[in-house]
Parts: structure tokens; C-alpha cells; sequence
């Protein structure tokens, strides 16, 4: 489907800087820009490219004025650029051909329902007692166990797995190979020096309009529900360990961990492999740096880095004080040698 930049102009509340009527089918970062692309420039370091881009449409900011002639493209001057790159992006996604209805490789049982205009791939289980809600998109080689529930409009990519009674809400996007309900990490050492399973008899709660990455597992409870909150964005290759809970709105990088039993509050952010032991409580808006250990409760707005996780300032100072060990060093040997050479 072609846009054309008063169309687009359109969409997006913006002025055109050139020809009204030039269409674009596509979109490309700005370094790579094609003849009937589309493509956005927000970040000053990247000026440069528009002098030279072959992109026939540019969105740029409204106050934006450029330091020499752009000669290709046409701009489309916007108050948010980035924003606004991320709407068009949703609006050529959607106007792509849509997958529907059920390929025979897919294996329904009788008790399960599944709600009108959904997709089922090819070699999709759906187990018995299952209920899914309408436009759903569930890829191929997806299993979905007895008795969950999934509602509207929730897309699996393929070879997600969610095992039995876990609740997946409306709007939410699983990308391939997670894993939903998986047990959770539970023994009990023995008289004999082994290990006895605890039974997991809980489940996950994921809610609405949630993202969980490629290759994330999120166990179920040992008893009640592991629960992923409102507005959850997980990345690729995060653990969720039993009976966390994780607040509205709350962002995590890939690799992250949550150990067991820790509530998580809303708005947080959880840099690339930040480790967060079990049975705490995270405040509000508390964000990590990248391999931050949280080793304790934390209260509302902070910010963490280091291990054992400390304030950002603390660290910083810490930090600095890390670097410079080899030259303190030498001061101290030199000192001592001082010393020494003073006694005798």
C-alpha cells in the first residue's frame, strides 16, 4: 500500500516541507533511504544523512531547520518525530495482509472454544476446556493447555507454550519459545540428603496489553498466581520465578531475574541482567542499571547500579574510587616503604 506525504501529513497533524503528492511504500532507517521509502530523523548525530539520503520522505521535528539544501527528500515537520515514526509503524503493519482461520494441521479439543476471526496455525494444540477470545493470531507449533483462558485480540508467535489454568488477557503479544506456567523452582531437602519435589499447584496471570519476549519464562505459583500486570513490557530471555508479582507498567531488559515471591511495583525499569533476589518488595519507578543486584527492599524512586545494588550516586563515587586502585596502590607501597625504612 502506497502513502502518499499529504496523507501522511494528515495522519500525523504535520507540515510538508515539498512535493504534497510523492508516495513511499516502505520504510528505511535514513542511512539506508531507497526511492519510495520512508524514514525519520530525530537524534541530531544523524543530520548528516538527510543531505544525502535517497528516501522520499523524511519526518523530522517541527523546529527543525536544515544547515544546507535537503535535495530528495520531502519533509514532514512534526512536534514529535520518534513518536510519530512508531505510529506509521503501526499503521503499515496493519495494512498488511492479515493471516485467518484454522489450518487442519491444527488439533482443537471439543470442550475448548475458540472466539471469532482468530488465526491457528498449522500444528497448534489446544487442550481441553480451553477458551480463546476473539482475533486472536495463535502461530504454528503453539500449545495452549487445559483450561487457559486467552483474551481478544492476543497474538503467540510460534512455539509458545502455556501449561494448564494460566490466564493470559486481551491485547497481550507472547514472542516464540516462551514459556507460561512453567513449575516453579520448588524442593525440599531430605532425610537422605536428596531433594523432594513441592508440588506447583498454582498458576500465571498474565494481564492485559502485556509484551513478553522470545525465549522468557514466567513459572506458575506454588499455590495462587504468579501475576504480570497491566502495561508489562518483558524482553528476550527473562526468568520470572514463582508467585512474583510484577506491576503495571513495569519494563525489563533482557536476561533480567526475579527469584521467588517478590512483588515488583509500577513504572520500574530493569536494565540487561539485573538479578533480584526472592521474598522483597520493589517500590514505584525504581530502575536499574545493566547487572545491578538488588538484594533488598527497595522503596519508591530510586535508582540502582552495582552489586550489591546501591543509589547511582553512591556507585558513581565508588566507582571512581575502583578506577584509580593501581595508582593508590603505588601511593601506599611508596608510603610504606617510608615507613619502613623510617623504624630502621
Amino acid at each position: 500500500m502506497k502513502f502518499s506525504a499529504e496523507m501522511i501529513a494528515a495522519a500525523l497533524g504535520g507540515d510538508i516541507v515539498g512535493n504534497k503528492d510523492v508516495t513511499v511504500s516502505t520504510l528505511a532507517k535514513i542511512e539506508e533511504g531507497e526511492e519510495g521509502a520512508l524514514s525519520f530523523l530525530s537524534n541530531p548525530k544523524y543530520e548528516h544523512y538527510l543531505y544525502s539520503t535517497r528516501s522520499s520522505i523524511v519526518i523530522v521535528a517541527r523546529s527543525f531547520e536544515p544547515k544546507q539544501e535537503v535535495e530528495h527528500a520531502t519533509l514532514v515537520k512534526v512536534d514529535d518525530p520518534y513518536g510519530c515514526f512508531a505510529k506509521l509503524l503501526e499503521m503499515y503493519v496493519a495494512s498488511k495482509p492479515q493471516k485467518s482461520g484454522v489450518h487442519p494441521t491444527a488439533v482443537i479439543d471439543p470442550t475448548a472454544t475458540v472466539g471469532e476471526g482468530c488465526y491457528i496455525g498449522a500444528y497448534v494444540v489446544v487442550d481441553a476446556g480451553a477458551k480463546v477470545g476473539s482475533g486472536c493470531k495463535i502461530y504454528p507449533h503453539c500449545y495452549i493447555g487445559d483450561r487457559v483462558t486467552i483474551g481478544d485480540n492476543t497474538m503467540l508467535y510460534s512455539g509458545v507454550k502455556i501449561y494448564e489454568e494460566c490466564k493470559v488477557g486481551s491485547r497481550v503479544i507472547i514472542h516464540s519459545g516462551a514459556v507460561i506456567g512453567s513449575d516453579g523452582f520448588g524442593f525440599a531437602p531430605n532425610a537422605e540428603g536428596k531433594y523432594d519435589k513441592i508440588p506447583q499447584i498454582g498458576n500465571v496471570v498474565i494481564e492485559d496489553d502485556v509484551e513478553i519476549g522470545a525465549n522468557t519464562t514466567i513459572d506458575r505459583a506454588t499455590m495462587g498466581s504468579t501475576r504480570i500486570c497491566n502495561g508489562v513490557k518483558l524482553d528476550n530471555l527473562i526468568q520470572i520465578a514463582h508467585n512474583v508479582v510484577v506491576g503495571e507498567n513495569t519494563v525489563a531488559a533482557a536476561m533480567t531475574g526475579i527469584a521467588g515471591s517478590t512483588k515488583v511495583g509500577r513504572n520500574c525499569m530493569f536494565g540487561g541482567q539485573t538479578g533480584i533476589v526472592g521474598h522483597i518488595t520493589i517500590g514505584d519507578r525504581v530502575n536499574t542499571g545493566s547487572q545491578t543486584g538488588v538484594t533488598n527492599s527497595q522503596p519508591d524512586d530510586v535508582t540502582l547500579m552495582g552489586f550489591p545494588g546501591m543509589p547511582i550516586a553512591k556507585y558513581r563515587r565508588c566507582n571512581a574510587v575502583y578506577r584509580n586502585l593501581p595508582e593508590m596502590k603505588k601511593t601506599v607501597d611508596k608510603l610504606e616503604k617510608m615507613f619502613l625504612s623510617e623504624e630502621k
